[in-house]
């Protein structure tokens, strides 16, 4: 086998490969004399064929199948002969086929790019320090007593906080646009929701009241028709209703998962949620910082093959996220420009990562990705057995020991920055970035 390399730019490879004529031919006629007693000319007794029939009849097909597969088995014979690591499947141009002949194909492909890992040492790091406090856990009850609550109709003019349910027509110049009008909508006073004016608008109101509000959209609008436009609004006010929060009882800590301990229970074990969430998000806010840390130290070109797959990746995701069908919903309406740079970011902190994963031949640690499964698995009524189930999934252990290998080189590039203590709130340190 010849094999001769050229850099066509960048990170670009032809790979040009040359395979001699009996590799060939000794597999083509090897398969058609395999075939021999099977085949059916008319003509001919079965089993009595001859080999120069059945060459002329089927050999260009089996030509064709045995070409496809010595290139594919000699592409990966010529990369590891030439020391190159493909970041893609290769694109591969058969150059000939003729009987008799030496059999040639140039495979055009990304490589994986070459570099040094950037020294973090000394590199400022903020380290989050917060806590759960009785304030935080009173918080949380309240919003967990909201989320439980209901909303029993009042005969009152509505506040603040108030649900209201409304009939409303909005014109501009007198006619009616798009979007601007609705019955039977919920609303929720002072959620924010509706341009400025509307909601505040409202207040005082009771059921069965109408009101006329004189409006304006932002400057900055999303809907650039609408943007500074002056308008007008007929709301009709069907209720009003006044959340009740959810009491603390025997039912509502079951409803959360809590069966026994009553009210002290429900918040120990709120507290013991809180300070495991507390944990994560700190260690993702540490984590982030030195992700951050690792792309802004390192300037390397990237396989644009890993780009695109990865495009394709988060095309999908944003599909299903929004409730949406992949199967009928053709994501690939969804432009390239949606997704690039969140792309390039993540191939080039995989990049990194990998390479350093590579040079230092790390593996996940199994204590850590123990500990890992057992964090996760605390909140579960069985934890034992959420354990379990992981590790009787392959699959879905390799996303955990995955993630703890990522873990381990934070911690280890950890080591050599200099951390600095930043106090934080709990709903600082738990609030996602971005």
């Amino acid at each position: 086998m010849q094999v001769s390399i050229e850099t066509t730019g960048g990170l670009e490879r032809r790979l040009t490969v040359g395979v001699p004529a009996e590799r060939i031919e000794k597999e083509v006629t090897a398969r058609l004399q395999k075939a021999l007693p099977n085949v059916r000319i008319d003509g001919f007794r079965p089993g009595k064929v001859p080999m120069r029939v059945v060459k002329q009849r089927y050999g260009a097909g089996v030509r064709q199948e045995v070409a496809g597969e010595v290139m594919s088995q000699t592409f990966y014979e010529a990369v590891e002969q030439e020391n190159l690591r493909p970041a893609g499947a290769p694109s591969i141009e058969p150059k000939n086929l003729q009987e008799g002949r030496d059999f040639q194909y140039i495979a055009t492909f990304e490589v994986f790019p070459e570099f040094e890992i950037a020294d973090l040492k000394g590199k400022d790091i903020e380290a989050i320090k917060a806590e759960v406090t009785d304030a935080d856990v009173d918080e949380m009850v309240e919003t967990l007593r909201k989320q439980q609550g209901t909303w029993p109709d009042v005969d009152d003019a509505a506040i603040d906080g108030d649900r209201v349910n409304i009939d409303y027509v909005g014109t501009r110049d007198g006619e009616t646009f798009d979007g601007g009008s609705a019955e039977g909508s919920d609303l929720i006073l002072g959620s924010g929701r509706m341009i400025e004016g509307f909601e505040s608008g409202l207040l005082g109101a009771r059921a069965g009241d109408e009101r006329t509000l004189n409006l304006s959209f932002p400057d900055d609008y999303h809907s650039e028709d609408l943007q500074g436009a002056a308008v007008e609004f007929k709301v009709t006010v069907n209720k009003v209703s006044r959340m009740e929060l959810a009491e603390l009882n025997e039912e509502f800590f079951e409803k959360l998962g809590v069966k026994e301990g009553g009210e002290e229970g429900f918040r120990n074990e709120l507290r013991d949620n809180m300070e495991r969430e507390l944990k994560n998000g700190i260690q993702a806010k540490i984590k982030n910082q030195v992700m951050e840390a690792l792309i802004e130290s390192h300037d390397i070109q990237i396989p644009q093959v890993l780009i695109k797959n990865e495009i394709n990746a988060l095309r999908q995701q944003s599909v299903q996220q929004f409730g949406g069908d992949v199967g009928q919903f053709d994501a690939s309406m969804l432009p390239d420009e949606l997704f690039s740079e969140q792309a390039e970011r993540r191939v080039k902190l995989g990049l990194i990562m990998g390479e350093i994963i590579r040079q230092q031949d790390l593996k996940p640690d199994p204590d850590k990705v123990r500990s890992t499964l057992e964090d996760m698995a605390s909140s579960y009524e069985n934890p034992e057995e959420v354990v379990e189930w992981y590790y009787q999934n392959e699959q879905q252990l390799a996303s955990v020991e995955g993630a703890t290998l990522e873990q381990q080189v934070v911690d280890q590039l950890l080591a050599d920055m200099n951390l600095i203590d930043k106090p934080m709130s709990y709903k600082e340190a738990v609030q996602p970035e971005g």
